[in-house]
């Protein structure tokens, strides 16, 4: 007996939002039909995720996913382009450059993270994919203290693949960092452009610092020179890894929540109007 994926991937959802769940008796489903649906749904929602980031400007030019420096150094980047005349540098356009070129980097990278993720998908035992319809992660360590999480599915995937995910990235990471992403220099280029002159204005502040020019100073401006931080320890390949991985699944929570939000709409939208046929108009 085959049952329709698409019917059962609506069921699953319309389920767990405004309609009774007596509806998948009524249909006919088991238990392992419905963690069937789910993974279908899944599937799709992965699916969706991965082409959204993967594409040229997927991250770019998405500013809840956009890879920016590191957030320690952020400050003291704003202070050393202000004060760039007086440290005898000009940041700004490297500045540009790492950002551009980090998120290429990252949009490159994202098609890795397609197969490990359908390999969890794939896994999922059927206790712990009713657990997931219910709301619940059940790979978390610590249980949500809320009664039902909109995003379990996706906290279940990123709780069970993102070690994979982050050895998954460090070789197309590593390799777009070192290749001319089509802007004329690689992302270590413009890092490495990046740090020499980051490194050149912290020098210049510390030795402005110490000289009696700095008693003269507005408070504003010793404040803002005694306040320039040291570059990040963590590798750039490490640092955009993270970020990537963090925007994927924010991307991949999207598409949960508007499956969970409007089941019927996604069906429609996702796999025709099957289920008008199942629940009728």
């Amino acid at each position: 007996m085959k049952k329709s994926v698409e019917i059962i991937t609506a069921v699953v959802f319309a389920c767990v939002t405004m309609i009774s769940c007596d509806k998948l008796d009524n249909a006919g489903l088991s238990d392992s039909d419905i963690v069937d649906g789910l993974k279908t749904a899944l599937k799709v929602g992965t699916d969706s995720a991965v082409t959204i980031t993967s594409v040229a400007n997927g991250y770019f030019k998405d500013q809840a996913i956009k890879i920016l420096l590191p957030p320690e150094i952020s400050s003291s980047v704003a202070t050393i382009v202000k004060y760039g005349s007086a440290l005898n540098v000009d940041l700004s356009p490297l500045v540009d450059n790492v950002v551009h070129s980090m998120n290429r980097a990252a949009e490159y990278a994202a098609d890795s993270a397609k197969p490990i993720l359908i390999n969890s998908i794939t896994s999922l035992s059927i206790t712990d994919g009713l657990s997931i319809l219910n709301g619940t992660n059940p790979a978390a360590k610590k249980k949500s203290a809320t009664s039902f999480d909109s995003t379990a599915a996706t906290d279940y995937l990123r709780s069970t693949t993102y070690n994979d995910l982050v050895r998954a990235y460090k070789a197309p990471v590593d390799a777009e960092l070192n290749k001319d992403l089509g802007l004329g220099f690689s992302t270590n280029d413009a890092w490495s452009n990046f740090t020499s002159v980051y490194n050149q204005a912290s020098s210049a502040a510390q030795t402005i610092l110490s000289l009696d020019i700095f008693n003269v100073l507005p408070p504003e401006e010793k404040t803002a020179l005694q306040s320039i931080a040291p570059l990040p320890s963590k590798t750039l390949g490490q640092y955009v890894t993270e970020k990537a991985l963090d925007g994927l699944f924010l991307k991949v929570g999207d598409q949960e929540r508007s499956i969970r939000r409007d089941p019927l709409k996604w069906a429609s939208d996702a796999v025709g109007s099957i289920l008008e046929k199942v629940f009728g108009k």
